[in-house]
């Protein structure tokens, strides 16, 4: 089969011939429809961020796809069935999936990290992980359920505390930013938007978002702080949802919360925060993380999109064949589109 293959950092990845995946026992292969180009992996490819596999390896999570083969002993799928395939794979044993946190799973497997994933072909993953993906979602959108949705589904529903009527801020709006300002729109928050590309900001209000927030605007972080305080009522947010992983934004959106309120951090940052401790304690403030999304919740998330709650069509800005892989991880990078997948 053909995969796009990655080799180390910067250097682009190699699209070339392959063994087909090898199923087992509980497995499914799934022929890919369309592969999400995420940050992730851009983390690996231009920042050394270390895979666990190690190189060579398949990158790519955010999969959908039609069920090819299955394993003798799998009774849920069939083959020409529409599936998704979760962000994360999750053992269902361990504590932490017991307790119905898979996300933390003890034993997680991620395609594309741990494991080959979708950017090639074929790819093949546990059936007890995979989900029926209904006929109303289109197979080649569908895929960025897989991270960009569930992600921030699991960032509001389970790690914001959200509340009808909540002040939430949004730092970042990229795929998964846009898609945390959808679900917390439709949570009942009124949502805040801050990005450095106005073309995003405007995406933001279309989607939900009462005021949007450009740092370029002023000239300092103090100035900036001060302007979206007065701009959500003086005293700061409930919530802020900090999705690029960047330590100085999560120092700012940390700035931006009030006095018990929430900080979520969404975006993986690469490097420590400072984090002033001492109003943590006295102002009894929150600072919460929030990874991918249980499989618990995944039917929940595919629901929204199937009923219109979440739009999904206009959130995949642009479509690569596997061949072009490079040329659509330079699109990634430029920040220009929402979200963005190869459809091998």
């Amino acid at each position: 089969m053909k995969a796009a293959v990655f080799y180390g950092p910067n250097q682009p990845l190699k699209v070339e011939e392959v063994p087909m995946p090898v199923i087992g026992a509980g497995e499914v292969l799934v022929k890919v429809a369309a592969c999400g180009l995420c940050h992730t992996d851009i983390g690996y490819i231009d920042h050394g961020t270390p895979t666990f596999k190690k190189p060579p390896l398949i990158l790519g999570h955010e999969i959908s796809g039609t069920v090819f083969e299955v394993a003798p002993d799998v009774t849920t799928f069939k083959v020409g069935d529409r599936v998704l395939s979760p962000a994360v794979f999750a053992c269902g044993e361990c504590n932490p999936c017991r307790e119905g946190r898979g996300n933390t799973c003890e034993n997680m497997k991620m395609p594309g990290n741990d494991v080959d994933g979708g950017y090639a072909e074929y790819v093949k993953a546990p059936a007890n992980n995979l989900f029926h993906l209904p006929d109303e979602i289109p197979l080649i959108e569908g895929a960025i359920i897989a991270d960009a949705i569930t992600t921030p589904f699991h960032a509001v529903k389970n790690r914001s505390g959200v509340k009808p009527g909540d002040k939430l801020l949004v730092f970042g709006c990229g795929g998964v930013g846009l898609n945390l300002v959808q679900i917390a729109n439709a949570a009942g928050a009124s949502v805040y938007a801050v990005d450095i590309m106005q073309l995003k900001l405007d995406k933001a209000k279309e989607l939900g978002a009462v005021g949007t927030f450009n740092p370029k605007d002023y000239p300092d972080d103090k100035s900036f702080v001060k302007a979206v305080k007065k701009a959500t009522g003086g005293a700061g947010v409930d919530i802020a949802c900090e999705v690029i992983g960047n330590p100085k934004t999560l120092e700012t959106a940390f700035n931006l919360v009030r006095n018990g309120g929430r900080l979520v951090i969404v975006g993986y940052p690469p490097s420590p925060m400072t984090l002033n401790a001492s109003k943590v304690m006295y102002r009894e403030m929150e600072v919460v993380g929030s990874l991918g999304c249980s499989l618990q919740d995944y039917p929940k998330a595919i629901e929204m999109v199937r009923n219109g709650k979440i739009q999904l069509v206009p959130m995949v800005t642009k479509r690569f064949s596997l061949d072009q892989i490079n040329e659509g991880l330079d699109f990634l990078r430029s920040g220009e589109g929402i979200r963005s997948v190869v459809c091998p």
